[in-house]
């Protein structure tokens, strides 16, 4: 009979120790587009390998994550100080009429951690 290895998942944080989170940008290179827009330069390859790759074929070694209009607000103010309640009263002051704006934030963010594109 095999063991399954059984690995803790990391527990998931209430909303309350969540709006104290103060998410911050990975380093990436991003630039604000003329409409306001982020977008976000994301390599492909990190290795040594992976980049000689693209210019042996010519290719940049990054792609292009454009931004929404919310998604841009957020990630303009995810610089490590604010906390993601203070997110959350700039994007609820933007969007005063959008409905579960809160779990929206909290979704982007969760997703933009799991890209490795903030961190906490």
């Amino acid at each position: 009979m095999l063991k399954k290895n059984k690995e803790k998942k990391p527990r998931v944080p209430t909303v309350d120790e969540f709006l104290t989170y103060q998410p911050k940008k990975a380093g990436m290179k991003w630039k604000l587009k003329g409409d306001g827009l982020v977008e976000i330069k994301v390599p492909k390859f990190e290795s040594n390998f992976g980049k000689s790759f693209c210019k042996f074929i010519k290719k940049d070694n990054y792609f292009a994550a454009n931004l929404d209009k919310l998604g841009s607000l957020v990630w303009q103010n995810c610089d490590g100080i604010k906390t993601v309640k203070e997110i959350l009263a700039v994007v609820e002051k933007e969007f005063p009429d959008e409905k579960n704006i809160d779990q929206r934030l909290f979704l982007f963010l969760q997703q933009m951690k799991g890209l490795h594109y903030i961190d906490f």
